[in-house]
């Protein structure tokens, strides 16, 4: 036999005493004031929804909406001029748009003269009528 099996008879041979009634009534009063002083799980007051959604883990949310506090900074702050500004902008100099038409016809002799897709696409064909079948009467 090992020692397990050893402690468990020995244990089995032991009479069973009764603790005593002044001792069943501190453990319970001790009790009873621990359970008093814990809070319910099931509260009687309203929580308001957004503490019952950020509940689980508050630091993540709060670092979250830092996150956001933080692009909505940057995004900000990288904002390019607004529209009006463009309205104030000098037209382009005659040079300039000289410059751009050259750079128009070098790219047109670059790439060549423009082919008509059309012309490479098949006409739709006309349906046409089907060979006409003779129809047979089976009777039976």
């Amino acid at each position: 036999m090992n020692n397990d099996e050893q402690f468990e008879q020995h244990l089995r041979r032991q009479p069973l005493r009764h603790m005593p009634s002044a001792w069943r009534d501190e453990v319970l009063a001790a009790a009873n004031a621990a359970a008093g002083s814990r809070p319910s799980t099931l509260d009687a007051r309203p929580v308001s929804w957004w503490r019952e959604l950020c509940w689980p883990h508050p630091a993540a949310w709060a670092a979250l909406a830092g996150v956001w506090l933080v692009m909505l900074g940057v995004q900000f702050a990288s904002r390019e001029a607004s529209p009006q500004s463009f309205a104030r902008q000098t037209p382009p100099s005659p040079q300039l748009r000289e410059l751009l038409k050259q750079q128009v016809q070098l790219f047109a002799e670059l790439v060549g003269p423009r082919e008509n897709q059309e012309a490479d696409r098949p006409k739709p064909v006309a349906p046409q009528p089907r060979s006409s079948r003779r129809e047979e009467m089976l009777n039976a």
